[in-house]
């Protein structure tokens, strides 16, 4: 399905400046693509913007930074527990928080449907079993917990359901709660998935939010905003005019990528996995 997707893609096209979309005045953004549990290169992206956002001071004076996470913080790669504990507020394996890192950076994070399937096997494991076949796994043994137990899978998935929220520090759970939608910025939304085309941003579903493909990537018209996705893996960051896919498959490529919005200026940032920090 996806090399379908990635077949009808077409190349990114710039606009012409006097419709090229503009990020606040004042201000640069820095989104972030799909992480699923890879906390050294979620590290290595962010000491990355925060020099990047040092050399604009240096051009441009002061400038607002902003932070916004696609979602998918769980799954797949080693330590979904140690990339929540960061974003949450918590300190990383150097001590260091992301108020260390990113000091002054206003922060988004945004709801994946990995978070969403996770909260689903938390209130109801029977009904969000496949959460167990697409990365679940990962993320328990994060919290120390095994990724199957003894006795019939139905009970085996009641038993792991108990005893992740057992596991589950009360801030991790309030961070999974808590996360949003969409946020817009100037000319920009940001959202994991993508949209529902033809539809206002206010009207969009959590489902599409979190799970769309097809009809969104697909889709060429100009949206209300151009739309800032991760979700669906790209093989590098692509920048098209109505939408721009930030997921270049970190868990599985090694390198984790963000883009910078900066009045009409957009650039690609990115970190690729090396040593440990």
């Amino acid at each position: 399905m996806l090399n379908r997707l990635r077949a009808a893609l077409r190349p990114a096209q710039a606009r012409p400046d006097r419709t090229a979309p503009r990020a606040p005045d004042g201000h640069i953004l820095y989104a972030v693509g799909d992480v699923h549990g890879e906390l050294g290169l979620l590290r290595r992206l962010l000491d990355t913007i925060a020099r990047d956002h040092a050399q604009m001071v240096e051009r441009h004076g002061p400038v607002t930074p902003v932070l916004i996470m696609l979602g998918d913080y769980v799954d797949r790669g080693p330590d979904s527990r140690g990339v929540i504990d960061l974003l949450r507020g918590g300190a990383d394996p150097a001590g260091r928080t992301l108020d260390d890192m990113l000091p002054g950076f206003t922060r988004h994070c945004l709801r994946g449907n990995h978070e969403q399937s996770m909260l689903d096997f938390l209130a109801d494991p029977l009904a969000a079993l496949r959460w167990l076949d697409f990365g679940g796994p990962a993320t328990l043994r994060s919290y120390g917990l095994p990724a199957v137990m003894e006795g019939p899978a139905v009970l085996q998935a009641v038993a792991l359901s108990e005893a992740l929220a057992a596991q589950l520090p009360p801030s991790h759970r309030r961070f999974l709660d808590d996360l949003a939608y969409q946020v817009v910025y100037g000319d920009y939304a940001f959202v994991h998935a993508g949209i529902r085309p033809g539809r206002p941003l206010a009207e969009q579903t959590a489902e599409d939010m979190l799970w769309i493909r097809a009809p969104f990537m697909l889709a060429e018209g100009p949206h209300e905003k151009v739309i800032v996705h991760g979700h669906t893996i790209v093989p590098d960051v692509d920048i098209l005019p109505q939408r721009i896919a930030v997921d270049t498959g970190a868990y599985r490529s090694g390198r984790l990528s963000a883009v910078a919005l900066h009045g009409p200026d957009i650039r690609v940032l990115d970190a690729q996995r090396a040593g440990p920090l």
